[in-house]
């Protein structure tokens, strides 16, 4: 039996990264909902007192960018000057131009099916069949424990935490099955006023053992708050920039990354909508029952529709060719951007609710790159049907 440790991490929304992919994915929706043709490219940063919004933007409306901020900093639960960040005091700069000429002519073609990608580089997207999501455990778990440390303080249960909070899961695995949780770390900002071990007994009370349930045993060993102390967190503690978590937003590190960020990109960027497109496929593989593990790779050029080159690694878990799995996806899947932002219908303000908590593996209808309505055309394709 072949035994190996894999450890995932998850951020809140109070995580100052995450406060900046909120901040831009928010003006994006904002610009989104009154022109689905804007070009958005928008990077936030935030640090003590401070937050600063540049980039790109061309579209034919206007969005009140200092409201988009300030309420979202609001809703994340930065409320008071006590918790570091205040939504109402907090200094808002903003360096917004066009988008580049040079850009825009290989992506605004008259003729949609024409529109060129928004840069070059490659994407990747990646399933497996070990939970019901088709998504590794730890990533899985991760993200669940972060989505209830922030239940737990918006709904009051434990009134005293902060925003700002971590969670990183390592399970073990024998023979490419997950069997335990190994160990899991959990670092939330809190009120000066709690005693470190009432709230390390409530989170393991309240958080970790509700999440985690079956996967704890008696060798499970958990460090919460392992320093003592998370008074002080958000930007004021750490400066939070766009597009720094890029593998808690996907699969936790399993499977590759192609480096490029999703948060404040439109979906003419394949940075976003080419990682989408391969997670909707490789999905609908391993929903297919064509592999157990699946990763799609996509590769543009800027201001060329086609991908110049589409990869799949099963990992040796197929049932058919790889190279005939590659020759399905170019037959059933659109690939260049104009036609996987209408298959996956992309042009709409769904994507502030994506900034936290992962781009893949959630229950909700907006998310249309992760429905496995492909799967039966894809056994057909394959002979299987």
């Amino acid at each position: 039996m072949s035994k190996r440790l894999i450890t995932s991490e998850s951020v809140t929304e109070g995580h100052p990264d995450k406060v900046c992919d909120m901040i831009s994915d928010g003006i994006l929706d904002a610009l989104l909902k009154k022109d689905k043709d804007s070009h958005v490219a928008v990077e936030t940063i935030a640090t003590r007192g401070m937050v600063l919004v540049a980039g790109e933007v061309t579209s034919k409306s206007y969005v009140d960018v200092q409201s988009i901020i300030r309420n979202t900093i609001h809703k994340i639960g930065y409320d008071s000057t006590e918790k570091g960040f205040d939504y109402d005091s907090v200094a808002v700069l903003t360096a917004i131009h066009p988008q580049s000429p040079d850009i825009a002519q290989g992506v605004n073609k008259k003729i949609e099916k024409d529109q060129g990608a928004g840069d070059q580089g490659m994407m990747f997207g990646y399933a497996t069949d070990e939970t019901p999501e088709l998504m590794p455990l730890p990533i899985i778990l991760a993200h669940k424990l972060t989505k209830k440390l922030s239940e737990v303080r918006k709904k009051g249960i434990l009134p005293y935490l902060g925003p700002d909070g971590k969670s990183e899961v390592t399970v073990e695995y024998n023979d490419d099955k997950p069997m335990r949780v190994q160990s899991v770390v959990i670092a939330c900002q809190h009120s000066s006023k709690v005693r470190t071990q009432r709230l390390r007994r409530d989170v393991e009370k309240k958080v970790i053992r509700p999440v985690l349930g079956k996967w704890l045993d008696k060798r499970t060993r958990m460090h919460i708050n392992a320093t003592g102390r998370f008074v002080i967190g958000g930007p004021t503690a750490d400066t939070g920039v766009t597009g720094r978590k890029i593998i808690v937003d996907t699969y936790g590190g399993l499977g590759r990354h192609g480096g490029g960020a999703f948060s404040g990109k439109d979906p003419s960027k394949v940075d976003r909508s080419g990682a989408y497109m391969a997670r909707y496929i490789a999905k609908n593989i391993v929903a297919a029952g064509l592999a157990r593990k699946c990763e799609v790779q996509i590769a543009y050029a800027i201001g060329v529709p086609e991908p110049v080159g589409v990869f799949v690694d099963t990992f040796n878990t197929a049932i058919i060719e790889e190279d005939k799995i590659a020759r399905i996806i170019e037959q059933l899947f659109p690939l260049s951007p104009s036609e996987i932002i209408e298959k996956l219908n992309l042009k709409r303000p769904i994507y502030q609710k994506t900034a936290a908590y992962g781009h893949f593996g959630r229950k909700d209808p907006d998310f249309t790159w992760e429905k496995t309505d492909m799967a039966r055309a894809i056994r057909k394709k394959a002979g299987l049907d």
